[in-house]
């Protein structure tokens, strides 16, 4: 049986601490890449933090930082409607299990006029396809 003592305690907190804060801040950017002026409804939000409702013309974005937990359970989610559709998409923007290597610093997303969603892979440098659920 492992037992730890105070010292032990003290020495796995700032591990902790120390392994948290080398990936404090993140950063979540989502981009209208819609053309022929189209703008774009975003709601995005944690379980904590509401980012609100933005209406992004063409080419803007809306951008955010934020420290992820150290339970890695961090999840911030976007709802996004495309021009005067009635159709909401629904993607997550960023998911500490899936995001903690692909975008540690800065979570680079964009939405293009075929509807695609597109996510910058810090790790290898490229644009990647996900998926939209979407949802009336």
């Amino acid at each position: 049986m492992i037992t730890f003592n105070k010292k032990d305690h003290v020495m796995i907190f700032f591990t902790l601490l120390l392994t948290t804060s080398l990936h404090a801040k993140v950063h979540v950017r989502v981009t209208n890449g819609l053309d022929n002026n189209r703008v774009m409804t975003v709601h995005c939000q944690s379980r904590d933090d509401d980012i609100g409702y933005h209406v992004l013309e063409e080419g803007s974005a809306i951008g955010w930082s934020f420290n992820p937990n150290i339970w890695v359970t961090t999840l911030f989610y976007c709802d996004v409607k495309m021009g005067d559709s009635n159709i909401w998409y629904h993607f997550d923007a960023y998911d500490a299990r899936r995001d903690y290597y692909r975008c540690w610093t800065m979570c680079r997303w964009i939405i293009t006029n075929e509807g695609s969603l597109y996510g910058f892979d810090e790790e290898s440098g490229s644009w990647e396809w996900f998926p939209f659920s979407a949802f009336e």
